[in-house]
Order: C-alpha cells, then sequence, then structure tokens
C-alpha cells in the first residue's frame, strides 16, 4: 500500500487506480456544510494557501484545547460527502482541489469536476475517528473557530500515514460504488434463477 505525499501531484492523483488502497502524509483541511455555503454562495473562505494545503477532509472533528493553548484532535470520523454534492464540484473548481477525503461517495458532478482539475476523491473503509486522531501529528491552524465553532471550523492538520482510504473516485470521472452498483445488477438476475426466485417477482416495499 502506497502513502501518497500532500499535496498531491498530478502525476500521483493520475496513478491511482479505482478501488485503491492507500494513505497520504502532508497537510490537509477540514471543513462540513459551512464551509462549502459559505465559499459557493458568499464567496467567503479561510485564507490558506490551497497549493500547499490542497487535501479537503469532509469532517466535523472533536477537539480539545490543553492548558498550554494547543489543540488535540480527540475524534475525527469522515462525515458523509454526498450531503455536499450540491457544492461539491464548485469548491473543486473554485480551489483546484486534487484529494477530497470522505465517507460513503460522492455525485457526477463532484465527478467531472476532478476529473477536470486531475483529482481524486478517498472514502473511508473498516476506520473509527478514535484510530484516525493517532495519525494526526500536529493542529496547524483552526479558522473561523469563534464563528462557527469546533465542529464547522475548519482545521490544517499536518497528517502522517493517515487512512488507509481507498480511491472511490479517480482521476478519469469513474465512480467505484456507481460501478459495484452496476456490477450488482447485472449478477442479480444469475443469483435469483439459482435461488429459485421466478422473473419478474415483485419484491416488497417498504416506505419510511
Amino acid at each position: 500500500m502506497r502513502d501518497i505525499k500532500l499535496p498531491m501531484s498530478a502525476e500521483d492523483a493520475r496513478s491511482l487506480e479505482l478501488g485503491e488502497m492507500i494513505t497520504v502524509s502532508g497537510l490537509l483541511f477540514t471543513g462540513r456544510s459551512r464551509f462549502h455555503i459559505r465559499a459557493i454562495e458568499e464567496n467567503l473562505f479561510p485564507p490558506i494557501d490551497y497549493e500547499k494545503v490542497n487535501c479537503f477532509f469532509h469532517v466535523g472533528p472533536v477537539m480539545k484545547q490543553e492548558e498550554n493553548g494547543e489543540w488535540q484532535v480527540v475524534s475525527c470520523e469522515p462525515t458523509s460527502s454526498i450531503r455536499f454534492e450540491r457544492y461539491g464540484a464548485d469548491v473543486v473548481r473554485k480551489f483546484n482541489l486534487r484529494t477530497l477525503i470522505g465517507k460513503t461517495t460522492m455525485g457526477p458532478g463532484t465527478a467531472q469536476a476532478l476529473k477536470e482539475v486531475g483529482g481524486v476523491y478517498l472514502s473511508k473503509i473498516g476506520l473509527s475517528g478514535n484510530a484516525l486522531r493517532g495519525q494526526v501529528k500536529k493542529v496547524h491552524e483552526v479558522h473561523f473557530l469563534d464563528e462557527l465553532g469546533k465542529t464547522e471550523a475548519t482545521w490544517i492538520y499536518e497528517v502522517e500515514n493517515f487512512g488507509p482510504f481507498f480511491v472511490a473516485m479517480d482521476t478519469n470521472g469513474r465512480n467505484y460504488f456507481e460501478e459495484l452498483a452496476r456490477e450488482a445488477d447485472a449478477k442479480m438476475p444469475g443469483i435469483e434463477k439459482k435461488l429459485g426466485i421466478p422473473e419478474g417477482y415483485d419484491y416488497t416495499e417498504v416506505n419510511g
């Protein structure tokens, strides 16, 4: 398993295969809903050098300030990225982001934007926020803390061998989850036949 240095180079991004497991080391920034909304609707965003800090970690971390004033990560469980899809593509293009990290998947708009800038989306698998916190070596900065609070503020982390995560969207615009769903759909008729389920069988619908 490779450890990719941040900021991820265009060459490294293009070399990553869909489904490949990797870790990352270097600087990243955090954000959730408020980062997306403010950056796109209000043109308000942290004064970060986005060429040097080019990895966006979708997370609302639990943070603790020590007596010496330094901040420590208590937990940093990635949050579901699909809920940012409305703004995802615009954020990728605005900051020319090469690396996104989150949970589950994102939609076709973000996939197209990543293809344009040469970036990838990395998703968690079998990880907990408590495990990831040990891979955060230093908290460098925090932005909009007083205004947004610890969860929605933007933090700058220095991480080492952070992950592992798998490549859920590659630089060609492919989506691991979409391809997996298509593969499953293609196999379903054969599985149903093997199980003796008649063709055209109507499954019970459950309405929440």
